[in-house]
Order: structure tokens, then sequence, then C-alpha cells
């Protein structure tokens, strides 16, 4: 008897342990069941999915509405139509696109699997990659045109016109476009049958060490540190006129239309200084996290605080550019379809 219910002990042991172990099978689930090299799909809690998707919609619509506010206003009204105003309007349109993908880059980082194939996975990683980019490329613009402005202002009208503005633009989101693409057809992304150690259904931004040393120079360190030169300088150089600027109104002297016209450069300097002080906050937690942490939950939290940037921009424009806040009511009010509404004066608020 005691045999038997040894016998029966073990079997029921077995029995258990199998049991178990289809338990904890079928708890594991896969982006591509039929596939062997599939990857396994993170669980989360319903309550936490719709918390974070809730979030990711409502930041990448206040994004997207916000920053064609400021497109809207650029483009319409002619009085906006300035070389800086050009590099806003780049920086925006980036800005806008950036907040349309929010959606698309959340369910990559959430979701884990990736359901669109290689190529559209290359694809996407080649246009996010160019977005960001040109984010930083429209910001060191912005401090290029402040820093002449601020700093050469009688070479700045000769220097700085419409079409030359317009021409480095282009040329900037050009050069951009080649080395984005030349990073991600180097490093195999539209193959991951090229790349080792990656599961089927995954879809990341995998570089080799070379390559991660080489972005990092040239997408970050280079660029960031330029900027932060040119906006120290102005910064100098704008707190020396604003002294003398307010020494001359203290002794009652006249001030002339050059010193009014300096302090409004000056002003503006501040301001996109602002956006660019912002962006890099943004930006630096990130690089700094992704060389040196390993938990993937952290370089997913600081990659949507990289696309928080976008939806603050025009935050700054409305603190700080009474023109923005009036040509959003226009825009909002639908003033802008009237007969010659693209002529309004916005600093006047008059035709």
């Amino acid at each position: 008897m005691k045999g038997q219910k040894g016998e029966q002990n073990k079997l029921l042991t077995g029995g258990d342990s199998l049991m178990a172990y289809e338990t904890e099978d079928q708890e594991t689930q896969y982006c591509f069941p039929d596939i062997n090299s599939s990857c396994v799909k993170e669980q989360h809690s319903s309550h936490g999915h719709i918390i974070t998707y809730l979030f990711v919609s409502l930041l990448s619509a206040w994004t997207v509405f916000l920053n064609l506010l400021v497109i809207i206003s650029i483009s319409h009204f002619k009085k906006l139509h300035t070389p800086t105003n050009m590099i806003i309007l780049s920086l925006a349109v980036t800005d806008l696109f950036i907040g349309l993908v929010m959606p698309m880059e959340a369910i990559r980082l959430i979701e884990t699997c990736w359901y669109f194939g290689d190529t559209f996975c290359g694809l996407y990683i080649l246009f996010v990659s160019l977005l960001l980019s040109t984010s930083l490329g429209n910001l060191l613009l912005i401090a290029v045109d402040r820093y002449v402005a601020v700093c050469h202002p009688l070479l700045y009208p000769q220097k700085t016109t419409m079409a030359k503005t317009l021409i480095t633009i282009c040329l900037s989101w050009a050069c951009l476009s080649a080395y984005i693409t030349a990073l991600v057809i180097n490093n195999g992304y539209f193959d991951t049958s090229l790349r080792a150690d990656v599961c089927y259904g995954e879809c990341l931004a995998m570089m080799s060490f070379s390559w991660i040393v080489t972005d990092l120079f040239i997408s970050f360190i280079f660029p960031c540190t330029l900027i932060i030169t040119l906006y120290l300088r102005i910064f100098y150089v704008v707190h020396q006129q604003v002294k003398v600027i307010n020494s001359l109104m203290k002794g009652g002297k006249c001030v002339t239309e050059g010193s009014v016209k300096r302090k409004s450069e000056s002003k503006a300097a501040l301001t996109l200084g602002i956006i660019v002080s912002v962006y890099l906050l943004c930006w630096i937690p990130y690089y700094i996290c992704s060389l040196t942490v390993n938990s993937s939950t952290v370089i997913n939290v600081l990659i949507f605080g990289v696309h928080t940037s976008s939806g603050l921009n025009p935050l700054v424009y409305a603190l700080f550019y009474p023109w923005f806040k009036k040509t959003a009511k226009l825009i909002l009010t639908l003033k802008i379809f009237q007969p010659a509404s693209s002529l309004i004066n916005i600093f006047t608020h008059e035709l």
C-alpha cells in the first residue's frame, strides 16, 4: 500500500509540475507565437496601459495643436515673414511631426512588439532620428541668427536675408537627412537579420560603438557646445547693452531708435535662449542615462521627456511673444479668413 501511495504521490507531484509548467507557459506571451525567434511581449496592467496611452494622446494633441498655431501664424501674417521667424517656422514644423509620431513611439516602447516589418521599422527610425536631429539643427541656426543680430547689429541686415535663411534651412535639412540615412543603413535597421541578439518583432535603435561615439559628437556634443558658447557671448553683450541704455535713460538723455531696437533684439535672444535651455534640459538626462543606465523603463520615460520639449516651445512663444497671443486669437476666431487679413499689423493689431 505504501508503494502504491508513493507512486500515486509521485504521479500527483509530476502532474502538479506539469500543470505549473503549462500555467507558466500560458503566462508568457509572444509577439508572434508561430515564430520560434519571436520576442516576448511584456505584461502590463490594464490601468497602466490606459493611463500611459491617455497621457501620450493628450501630449500628442497638445503638441500638434500649438505648433500648428505657430505654423499658421508665421505663414499667414506678412509682418512675421522675417529670417528669424523662418527658422522658428522650421522648428515648429519639426515639432509638429514629432507630435504626430508620438502615438507610434508609445506603441513601440510600451507594447515592446513591432508588427509592421523590418522595412517600416528602418523608415520609422530614420524619420524620428531626422526629426530629433533637425530640432537641434534649428536651435543651432537660431543661436547663430541671434548672435549676429545682437553682437554684430550693423552687419545683420546684410548678412541675414530671407533668401539666405531659407537656403540655409534647406541645406541643414539635406545634410542631416544624408547623415541620418547613412547611420540607419550602416546599422542594418532595414534588415534585423544583420543584427545579432535581436528577436523577431523588435524595433530598436541599436548602433555599433563607433557609430555611438560618432553620433554622440555630431548630434549632441558639437552642436550643444556651439549653442552654449554663442548664447554665453550673446548674454554678455546683452548685459552690456542694457547697462548702457539704462544709464542713458537715468541720465535723462535721449535714447535713440537704434538703442530701442538693440533692446528688442536682446529680449528676443533671451526668449529663444529659454527655448534652447528647455531643449537641453530635456536632452542631457537622456544622453547621460542612455550611456550609463540599463533600465529600459528609465530610458522610455526620458525619451518622452525629449518629445515633451516639442510641446513646450509654443508655450515659451505664448509667454514672451505678444504677437503669438494675438495671432492665435485671430486664428481661433477664424478672422484669418477675412479679406486682407494677412496684411494685419499684429504688432498694433491694425490694418
